[in-house]
């Protein structure tokens, strides 16, 4: 009988910008194989990108805040002092004491936490088995609690290398001009060491268990590529014009080197399963490694997280997985269940994540129930709550500071134990930022912004201020900036994008640019050309829209909101196969990214591809239903297009529209008062309040309605103006609401005219005409047309004002034709009265 055996590789901030190019040149043979005979794709990443955080919700299939591990260290279970983070502080049971309840045996090797080494029916070796004094003098006991069963500590104590063991050997492929080190004042080959043997180490033990146990299912994770990438990402190719020339070709090869050993471990891996075993290969978040990498590290908590990029690898291959394909959509939290799913076990509703079910060729059928946590029985759980010794911990502690994870505990227990609670609590507060729970975050901020020294405020003011920027509470999010720069004297602090935020939210267009764009010349980055990108797009200026979400681009080529953001503009530029292709580069970044398959179905739509653009409207209103009201309307109107001949689809088909909404619109003097009073003479009911009353510039009135002066705040009313007529004025129409069906008569006049009218109305002289204002006007018609085109809900027809004096018939069949009536036209031309066609302007010839 075969069986059905997972081994689960966790490769800690594998990237996929590193490995594409290795893959390419045919250095990550193991790897190309696994992608070869299975699938691949991103891996998203959660908030804060700690790694005892995400790999225990890998292995929980929760969020942080359900499953208890919230940073690096914890608090001793006496209160009375801080220790690296254990296996204690999980509240939740992981996937292998699910497998142990069932029967199943599995094999732990290095996972961070893991210690104390639960009780399972397998081995576990925890993450302190490598941890071993960089003094060869001093002794490396193996604590009681590292390994379970202890029957294994005789077998593998001696798998373990110790950094001084490593050689020049083992040095030289990563560094080739390691001879070159200036050992007394550079201590990266001392580094380098450590982590070499460490990491060789959980191999070692990992394969060793592989060959001599009976497993269903074993997990192993690695720590190299991770911290190899902190110490040396810097020196990674490209150089960057800060770092040393010497330095550069001395340690330029260390981070691809660490890729192709992990490779290797791999291929040996993989020689020691079985065709019938099941592999995944997963990393917890990416790693930045072009113009964007950071050289000096802030003084910030966890500050070496900032490295860390978005998206992660995964990898799998087996039996029951598909062959050749690329997936979409996969998150951290996914992996437990699909776990349980691939031993056939059901998911706990609780968990967060979801089944994988687009990586099997026969996916099954998901079972659930409420929890695993509420189950009674056998789970190879701690009994009790384990003490460690200061041994076990120490050299833990000591790399955790070395790599700038935490900062090194103060002498002062009281203070130490202040700072770790208040660690603790803004990494929870994180989580609930990251799931855009900003109530629960915002109330742990507050508390910790009350906390006495010597807890640094600054970074729970920073989080307040963005959940502000959320609420779009500007004035408050003001305050916070000010607090800020008050604790910060020398204000450091990179502030550009929320300072930029408050500016635009109060209206300051101009400030809000001007403020990113010296942003960008001091630090170009992605985000920030982003956001200039955003702020082109809001007021109409495509082209330079393009410009900016392209330089995001050329920064982050993998960021799918980037290419979503362009492919809008590009639809609004009409290029619409620019569009097209880069709104498919969006999908194929995040395949489940709703506004990306709205804009295709847009772009679709537009160069005739109906199937397509429906197939690909229904795609983003199932993801995300209720986010895109234009949809239904899109729908619509291709199903009308599907059913006509081919040789019609692209002609008006004048048609009464089902509770449709008249608005008569144009800039203010374009003439359309009297198409109002043309309409509701022919018999349009009219939605006016008369509270404006007419006048000498308007003596047959106006034919306003008040709540339409809201419209840009409020247009809830809109429904009360089916089968009725309202008039709305140019500015407003891209305020109204996309649910109804909408038949536009625009006013078109003389934009001279239009200008001289508004002039003699208020009281200015008329002889001399400003410029700007035409301009503005003139700008304010081309938006019309580019805004018509993207809301499908809308049928637009202009009327020239001097048809209506001089082409009342004309006009008149072509009004109740648009609008699919029968209206009373000689009534409609009866409104016409030439002598207050007062605003004319002479032509010189």
């Amino acid at each position: 009988m075969k069986k059905n055996k997972l081994l689960l590789i966790g490769w800690d901030a594998a990237d996929w910008k590193i490995i594409g190019p290795l893959l390419a040149k045919g250095e990550m043979p193991a790897l190309k194989k696994l992608i070869d005979n299975g699938v691949y794709g991103n891996m998203s990443t959660m908030n804060p990108p700690f790694s005892p955080m995400l790999w225990t919700s890998v292995a929980t299939g929760k969020t942080p805040d359900k499953h208890g591990v919230l940073g690096f260290i914890e608090l001793a279970p006496d209160l009375k002092g801080v220790r690296p983070v254990t296996t204690n502080s999980r509240k939740t049971r992981a996937v292998w004491n699910m497998l142990h309840n069932k029967g199943y045996k599995s094999n732990l090797v290095g996972w961070w936490p893991s210690f104390p080494a639960e009780p399972i029916n397998g081995v576990v070796v925890s993450e302190k088995f490598q941890k071993i004094q960089k003094d060869p003098k001093k002794k490396n006991p193996i604590h009681n609690d590292t390994i379970h069963p202890t029957s294994y500590r005789g077998q593998i104590k001696d798998l373990r290398l110790r950094p001084y063991e490593v050689t020049g050997q083992h040095i030289l492929p990563f560094m080739p001009n390691a001879s070159k080190v200036d050992q007394e004042n550079d201590q990266s080959i001392s580094t380098f060491s450590k982590l070499f043997a460490e990491n060789v180490s959980v191999h070692s033990a990992a394969t060793y268990i592989m060959k001599n146990t009976e497993w269903d299912f074993m997990a192993v994770y690695y720590d190299l590529i991770d911290h190899m990438s902190h110490a040396f990402m810097k020196y990674h190719p490209p150089r960057l014009p800060e770092v040393p020339p010497h330095l550069y070709e001395i340690y330029k090869d260390v981070v691809v080197g660490s890729y192709k050993f992990q490779d290797m471990m791999l291929e040996r891996t993989m020689d020691l399963v079985d065709e019938d075993t099941t592999i995944m290969v997963v990393s917890d978040h990416g790693f930045e490694s072009g113009p964007n990498r950071i050289l000096k590290m802030p003084k910030y908590p966890a500050a070496p997280a900032l490295e860390h990029r978005q998206f992660g690898m995964f990898v799998a291959s087996g039996p029951n997985i598909k062959k050749g394909e690329k997936i979409f959509g996969l998150g951290l939290i996914d992996i437990a269940p699909t776990i349980l799913h691939h031993f056939n076990l059901p998911v706990g509703k609780d968990m967060d994540g979801k089944v994988a079910l687009d990586i099997f060729k026969n996916p099954g059928k998901v079972e659930y129930i409420d929890s695993w946590d509420d189950l009674e029985g056998d789970f190879g759980e701690l009994k009790k709550e384990r003490e460690t010794d200061q041994l076990s911990d120490s050299e833990t502690m000591e790399q955790l500071i070395e790599l700038g994870y935490i900062e090194r505990p103060d002498e002062k227990i009281e203070d130490a134990i202040i700072k770790t609670r208040s660690d603790l609590k803004h990494n929870l507060a994180r989580v609930y930022l990251g799931k855009k729970d900003y109530e629960n975050a915002r109330e742990i901020l507050l508390e910790l912004i009350e906390e006495p020294e010597p807890i640094d405020v600054i970074p729970f003011y920073m989080d307040l201020l963005t959940i502000e920027l959320k609420y779009s509470n500007f004035d408050k999010a003001q305050e916070y900036l000010n607090k800020l720069r008050s604790l910060d004297s020398e204000f450091n602090l990179t502030t550009y994008f929320p300072e930029s935020q408050i500016l635009l939210g109060k209206g300051d267009v101009d400030g809000a640019l001007s403020l990113l764009k010296i942003a960008v010349e001091k630090k170009p980055s992605p985000e920030i050309w982003f956001q200039i990108g955003k702020i082109y797009r809001r007021t109409s200026q495509y082209q330079k829209a393009r410009e900016a979400f392209e330089m995001a681009i050329k920064f982050e080529p993998d960021r799918a909101k980037y290419h979503r953001a362009l492919a809008e503009v590009f639809v609004r530029l009409g290029e619409y196969e620019e569009a097209a292709e880069t709104a498919l580069t969006s999908i194929e970044l995040v395949k489940y990214f709703p506004g990306a398959h709205y804009t295709l179905g847009e772009a679709l739509e537009k160069l005739g591809d109906l199937e397509n653009a429906k197939l690909a409207y229904e795609t983003a209103n199932r993801l995300k239903p209720k986010a895109f009201p234009r949809v239904e309307k899109a729908l619509e109107n291709i199903k009308e297009k599907l059913a006509q001949p081919l040789e019609l689809r692209d002609k008006a088909v004048n048609k009464y529209r089902e509770n449709q909404i008249v608005l008569v619109s144009g800039l203010p003097r374009s003439g359309t008062s009297v198409m109002m009073q043309m309409l509701d003479k022919g018999g349009v009911s009219v939605l006016q309040d008369g509270k404006r009353e007419a006048d000498v510039n308007n003596p047959k009135g106006y034919y306003e309605y008040e709540p339409v002066m809201r419209l840009h705040r409020d247009n809830k009313w809109m429904g009360d103006a089916q089968n009725k007529v309202v008039k709305v004025v140019a500015p407003l129409l891209k305020h109204i609401d996309p649910k109804y069906r909408y038949k536009i008569i625009f006013m078109k006049r003389d934009l001279h005219e239009v200008v001289k009218s508004q002039q003699k109305m208020i009281g200015r002289n008329t002889d001399t005409l400003p410029i700007n204002l035409l301009n503005s006007y003139q700008e304010q018609l081309n938006q019309i047309e580019i805004w018509k085109e993207r809301e499908p809900g809308v049928e637009l027809v202009y009327i020239d004002y001097k048809d209506v004096l001089n082409n009342i018939d004309e006009v008149t069949s072509k009004v109740s034709s648009f609008l699919g009536t029968d209206l009373n036209k000689e009534a409609m031309a009866s409104c016409v009265d030439k002598s207050l066609y007062r605003n004319q302007v002479s032509v010189n010839k």
